[in-house]
């Protein structure tokens, strides 16, 4: 199969089962990061975007990915919902033959083909590639296949620079890169001279004090509305290494068997895990020594893509594993767009091997997966229509969450429905109790549209006990509760947070 014959398939494929998204509108945090983001509605945000932070000022700021901003600035002009999901369906088939043309330099066409048509099908993307803020995933995650590629398969310390700082600034994970190529030495995939190996180094050196001092920069005034998922607040320092530990069986299946898909794994859906004789954390370790099994069993043999592979899936959950750091979630499907490349990679090898064997029936199981794949990606995209078939979703696949009803108050205030948000909220807060800021505003926003003003005032004082930035919140809940037409909310809020401000 020639070049360009794998990549015209493997792209077409990508482009099919995601053609039901251009159909999808906004959804969850498309609103505040695309929607509502005053820096996305006018073009001067394709150059604003580099000195500013991802998420809006009025909600604390936080993180920095000047380049899915800019694209959405750049997105906007054409006032087309549809191209925006366009856009990121192309990003998505780009990542997908980058797979395909890296699995090529170190295995057959075929094997190549089935490694970028699994990336490109896998239900697990479903979430990153149709909900249009996972535009960051896709753009990371292509530029760290290019900047590995540049590397190893060309020896561009130039082009894996600019491919690396291009994935930076489109998200954090792609700092994976350096340890991505120096693990592709170490197996002996591909192994430059000592000289060339010190000039990349340098590079990487060279470009992360830059992109520091620059994200520094921009973020250093900035209070980011969120510090780390709801699971982990209050938590100690074991139990979040155990719980992320219990995680490792959800990364495993839903790398694996990706049958039942979730928007939200949040309490009580998942719950902490604080002793080691937990049963979660026990199958978490199993997970984790079938990985280490694996990866000595093909080191054994020299199979070094195999090995190459099942490193990169490591390498490339470890920034969202919360092992390291608590992150943002616990699990969450987007999260996994970059080390699903390691399994394309391993399963290209292996049908490799088995077609060294003679094993012709591999070649049809592997069809029949990537068909069965494609059918459920296709299935899936709908579930990010819009906010109401989100929340749906989430009641549906995650019953036992407090998102889902929390959710549900914001829908309901948008649809002047108060004294049905005010029972979600009552519903969500049952569910799990723990004080979390966007929560109680909606909520007392919800008890003074339902004419409670002592309700809410309640809820707030209770709130501003534990939130050390609320005022973001109140800004941003002004703002929405104003749109909504409830004044009395907006004007509470926007009191609370002059207060907020001024307290010492």
């Amino acid at each position: 199969m020639s070049p360009k014959r794998l990549v015209l398939v493997v792209a077409v494929c990508a482009v099919a089962v995601y053609l039901g998204s251009l159909w999808n509108e906004f959804a969850l945090d498309d609103n505040p990061v695309v929607r509502f983001n005053s820096l996305v509605l006018s073009f001067s945000g394709v150059w604003r975007a580099f000195v500013s932070p991802y998420w809006p000022p009025e909600l604390g700021g936080g993180m920095y990915r000047p380049l899915p901003l800019a694209t959405y600035a750049l997105d906007w002009q054409l006032g087309w919902t549809a191209w925006f999901h366009a856009v990121n369906v192309l990003w998505h088939a780009g990542a997908s033959v980058a797979v395909a043309l890296s699995a090529r330099r170190w295995m057959s066409d075929r094997a190549a083909l089935a490694a970028g048509l699994l990336f490109a099908v896998h239900p697990v993307h479903v979430e990153a590639v149709a909900n249009l803020v996972g535009r960051a995933e896709l753009m990371a995650a292509a530029f760290s296949v290019v900047a590995v590629y540049a590397a190893l398969a060309r020896d561009s310390v130039g082009w894996c620079a600019a491919a690396l700082a291009a994935g930076l600034l489109s998200k954090e994970n792609a700092a994976i890169v350096p340890s991505l190529i120096v693990w592709a030495w170490i197996v002996g995939l591909e192994r430059p001279s000592r000289r060339r190996m010190i000039q990349y180094a340098g590079s990487w050196v060279a470009l992360g004090v830059v992109y520091g001092a620059v994200r520094w920069a921009i973020l250093r005034h900035e209070s980011a509305f969120v510090n780390g998922a709801p699971i982990f607040l209050g938590a100690s320092p074991a139990a979040v290494r155990l719980t992320a530990v219990a995680a490792f069986t959800d990364f495993a299946r839903l790398l694996l068997w990706p049958v039942h898909l979730r928007v939200d794994y949040s309490p009580a859906e998942r719950t902490l895990v604080t002793t080691p004789f937990d049963l979660r954390f026990g199958l978490g370790l199993l997970c984790l020594a079938g990985w280490a099994a694996l990866l000595v069993l093909a080191w054994r043999r020299r199979r070094k893509v195999e090995v190459f592979g099942l490193g990169w899936i490591a390498l490339a959950l470890l920034p969202v594993a919360n092992l390291l750091y608590p992150a943002g979630v616990l699990v969450a499907e987007r999260t996994l767009y970059l080390p699903s490349v390691g399994l394309a990679l391993v399963v290209g090898a292996v049908l490799e091997t088995a077609m060294a064997l003679g094993w012709q029936r591999v070649t049809w199981a592997l069809g029949l997966v990537a068909l069965a794949a494609g059918v459920r990606t296709t299935q899936r995209v709908p579930v990010w229509r819009d906010d109401r078939s989100v929340v749906r979703s989430e009641l549906r696949d995650s019953p036992r969450s407090y998102a889902g009803p929390a959710h549900m108050v914001v829908l309901f205030l948008n649809a002047h429905q108060p004294g049905l948000a005010l029972e979600e909220f009552r519903r969500a807060i049952a569910i799990y109790d723990a004080t979390l800021p966007w929560v109680y505003v909606t909520g007392a926003e919800a008890a003074i549209a339902a004419g409670l003003p002592r309700t809410a005032d309640s809820l707030l004082t209770r709130l501003e006990r534990v939130c050390t930035d609320c005022e973001h919140y109140y800004r941003y809940e002004a703002t929405a509760a104003l749109e909504r037409g409830n004044a009395a909310a907006a004007e509470l809020f926007a009191a609370r947070a002059r207060k907020s401000d001024s307290s010492p």
